[in-house]
């Protein structure tokens, strides 16, 4: 399939329909030199993402010479650390960078501005909602990307082993490869899981790990079944030592183990793949989860706004925050210099333009992303509030479990009632 095709699969609008903010949108804002704007935004991610936005904040600023943008960028936890915390003392940037996780969080606090002069027009209306809460716009989605399983073929060559079909393969094939590269080479099998790994693997199950009203939608047994999976993949290698998993939680990008090829194979996400490449001096390959049954169609992968941009409800310049929001989403000059980073551009013309000019493991993503259309068929339930908690309960029992502080039985007693506690918590 080619990208237009995707283009207007996922688009709700026409292409042909002319969009004002393919080339900024909106007009100057009001800073002059006489009384500037000082804006702050703040994101996550690995340096080439860093220089990537300073490039944006620098074209931005060229063409609106009254506003300077001071950017800060940090690894993913700490980020989300510094953030809770500037946000709560009401000291935060005045424009951030976001996960879908956290929008109903920061929403129910009332810590983010209402989105009202941004355009949307250009965009897959189901991608905008993704930044919704209760209706309301408090964050734009820079792209669309996918859960992926990263594939190390240096590895795989020095064990002697193929790379599996992905259409086809499943978690007893994975864990299969996963001892064979481990006995020939000393690498593991996988970094570490990620909260999406037990929604994709619930999803497996046709359960989810949230309800549409925001009930929890899985059963102790359910996770009793996941955290012995976990155990399966330790034992055959397919994941580090407890002590090596415990390490990766706070490891970057560029740091972690599948860039530094301690691990053949890596959960990840599609947009991650050109740095993670580049970290590991391979051109690692996209893969499809592995499934229960060896069909594409039950691997259980999903469309997820990669991530977005929101404005702090504190900010002091609410009009040229969102100036900046619709710079960053809309213009073509944004678009060129985050390429496949944020994600497939959510901007329809964005995206045919960055699909024009991307190369190398820029375009192996791109064209991942189309080849999934075809097999994905809904989406997951966004975060509900409380999620963050709930991650970091999902990583609390994980690590107990390969520490053998709880069997996987009594970690999925703990983790369901702490999910419940967190969701009642919401009512």
């Amino acid at each position: 399939m080619n990208f237009k095709t995707f283009s207007k699969l996922t688009a709700a609008t026409s292409i042909g329909v002319l969009a004002l903010t393919a080339c900024g949108g909106g007009g100057q804002a009001e800073g002059t030199e006489e009384d500037p704007v000082e804006l702050r935004f703040a994101w996550w991610g690995s340096e080439d993402r860093n220089a990537s936005t300073q490039e944006i904040i620098d074209a931005f600023e060229a063409e609106n010479p009254g506003i300077t943008v001071e950017g800060s960028f940090n690894d993913w936890t700490g980020y989300q650390d510094q953030l809770a915390t500037q946000v709560a003392s009401g000291d935060g940037p005045d424009i951030v960078q976001l996960d879908d996780e956290f929008i109903s969080e920061y929403a129910d606090r009332g810590s983010l501005l209402e989105l009202t002069e941004v355009d949307t027009s250009a965009m897959d209306p189901a991608v905008v909602e993704g930044g919704q809460a209760d209706g309301t716009q408090y964050a734009i989605p820079t792209g669309v990307n996918a859960l992926v399983m990263l594939a190390n073929p240096q590895l795989f060559d020095e064990a002697g082993v193929e790379i599996p079909d992905d259409t086809t393969w499943t978690w007893d094939d994975y864990m299969e490869i996963s001892e064979t590269i481990h006995e020939e080479t000393g690498a593991y099998g996988t970094n570490k899981p990620i909260p999406q790994t037990m929604m994709v693997w619930l999803r497996q199950q046709d359960k989810s790990m949230f309800t549409e009203d925001g009930g929890i939608g899985f059963t102790e047994e359910d996770a009793e079944e996941y955290f012995t999976l976990l155990v399966d993949m330790m034992d055959s290698n397919a994941l580090a030592s407890a002590s090596e998993l415990v390490e990766e939680e706070a490891a970057t990008l560029e740091a972690a183990m599948i860039g530094t090829n301690r691990a053949a194979m890596g959960m990840s996400w599609t947009n991650q793949l050109p740095v993670m490449s580049e970290a590991s001096g391979n051109e690692l390959i996209p893969l499809r989860f592995p499934s229960e049954t060896g069909s594409a169609e039950d691997n259980g992968l999903w469309f997820k706004n990669t991530m977005l941009v929101a404005a702090t409800a504190s900010t002091d310049y609410p009009e040229e925050a969102q100036q900046f929001i619709d710079f960053m989403v809309n213009s073509e000059e944004a678009g060129q210099a985050n390429l496949m980073d944020r994600g497939l551009p959510s901007n329809q013309e964005v995206r045919e333009s960055v699909i024009e000019q991307v190369e190398g493991q820029d375009l192996v993503a791109a064209e991942f992303v189309a080849d999934l259309e075809g097999e994905i068929t809904d989406s997951e339930v966004l975060p509900p509030v409380g999620f963050t908690g709930i991650s970091a309960a999902l990583t609390n029992r994980q690590q107990d479990v390969y520490f053998e502080r709880m069997t996987p039985a009594e970690a999925a007693e703990s983790f369901v009632t702490e999910v419940e506690g967190i969701l009642e918590g919401n009512e």
